[in-house]
């Protein structure tokens, strides 16, 4: 199997071990059933997720800093494996709690570890495509898990779901065993190290484009379909339609962000993806007013939007490549949060004004994430002359 497999390899169980998080949106009303809860409580097993993601993924990989990346990737779907078990045999909501943590954990660990060997599997040049490779499968997680689970979980029940990721985790250790060489960890990173790192300005102003970045895309995302459906007027089956063009467009702009990264590099790149990424919000919140007109738009959002992803994460791990799995999983924490806030900010703005009001702020925010781009690639090469002059 020659590396180009191994990424792909990589992406497929990115799949469905993030399908773990997102299908549980689609399968709400029966979980709340089955605990006797309402839907609006089963919901806190999102948040509840999102969390643990955001907090225990980054000390999980700061713990094992030195760790075989091949043995991390193993034990984090040994976690999954788990969490898997858990959500299927434990009885009630408290351990449904728990075994999303747990699912949390090995889902988030695994995911940062597949791209960071991903990135060092590639050929030089090609690193940042790789990158894009493996966020293809959790982008496609978003798209084809949730209704797949959904279909499963109406014929079957909800939690065989959860013995298929099981089933497939375990699988997957068997493969990972076989194909992924030995691959070193990083360097020991002492916390004060890692605390300098953090006051880089560069590697800041990166989890601030980050965040805002994510924040402009989750928050009108949270709100897509009321904002299709009272914006643009479209009918339930149009809005069905228009989120699978929405899917091919995302599975498309990862996979196109991380081969453009590594043809033109990451600041043309980034900022080419975040311009296109405002103008489209920016024509969606404005003129998308019928079908034909909104699908298009939905699409260049959504192709801008995951182009950036690539080249985001790049440029983190080329500021400290001797800590790269730090960043991919604190890049990962970032992401996490902005989805949190995403959806508080969302949801007082379509309280308060309208779901149109939701598109603004969104452009807002990814503009916000621009001009930080901006200033930190600007910066970059102003000492970049100063060294050269002197």
């Amino acid at each position: 199997m020659n590396n180009t497999w191994k990424i792909v390899m990589l992406a497929w169980i990115s799949f469905f071990v993030s399908t773990s998080e997102y299908v549980v949106a689609g399968i709400l009303d029966q979980i709340a059933a089955w605990a006797n809860i309402s839907v609006s409580a089963a919901g806190q097993l999102i948040t509840v997720f999102a969390i643990a993601n955001a907090i225990g993924s980054p000390l999980f990989v700061m713990a094992t800093t030195k760790m075989d990346r091949r043995h991390l990737l193993m034990i984090s779907l040994a976690i999954v494996v788990l969490g898997s078990l858990l959500t299927v045999t434990l009885p009630g909501f408290g351990f449904l709690i728990v075994s999303r943590i747990v699912l949390a954990i090995g889902g988030g660990v695994f995911v940062i570890s597949a791209k960071t060997v991903a990135a060092k599997l590639a050929a030089p040049g090609k690193q940042a495509g790789a990158i894009g490779t493996v966020i293809l499968g959790f982008s496609a997680s978003l798209i084809a898990g949730v209704p797949i689970g959904r279909i499963v979980a109406a014929a079957y029940g909800w939690k065989v779901i959860f013995v298929g990721i099981g089933i497939l985790s375990l699988l997957a250790i068997i493969a990972v065993t076989r194909t992924i060489p030995p691959t070193d960890g990083d360097a020991p990173v002492p916390l004060g190290r890692q605390l300098v790192l953090l006051k880089n300005p560069e590697i800041l102003s990166g989890f601030g484009v980050a965040f805002f970045w994510q924040l402009g895309y989750a928050m009108l995302y949270a709100y897509i379909v009321p904002f299709l459906l009272n914006v643009t007027s479209m009918s339930e089956r149009e809005v069905s339609a228009a989120l699978f063009a929405f899917g091919i467009a995302t599975l498309i702009g990862s996979k196109f962000g991380g081969f453009m990264t590594d043809r033109i590099g990451i600041t043309r790149s980034l900022m080419g993806g975040m311009l296109v990424h405002v103008i489209a919000l920016v024509l969606l919140s404005s003129i998308a007013k019928s079908t034909v007109v909104a699908i298009p738009l939905l699409m260049l959002w959504a192709f801008s939007a995951w182009s950036s992803g690539p080249g985001l994460q790049f440029n983190l791990v080329a500021l400290a490549p001797e800590a790269s799995g730090i960043m991919l999983s604190l890049y990962g924490s970032i992401l996490q949060l902005s989805i949190t806030a995403a959806g508080g900010m969302g949801g007082i703005a379509a309280g308060t004004a309208s779901t149109q009001a939701v598109g603004w702020i969104a452009v807002a925010s990814v503009a916000i994430a621009a001009i930080l781009a901006v200033v930190s690639f600007r910066r970059k090469t102003s000492r970049r002359l100063s060294y050269g002059s002197n």
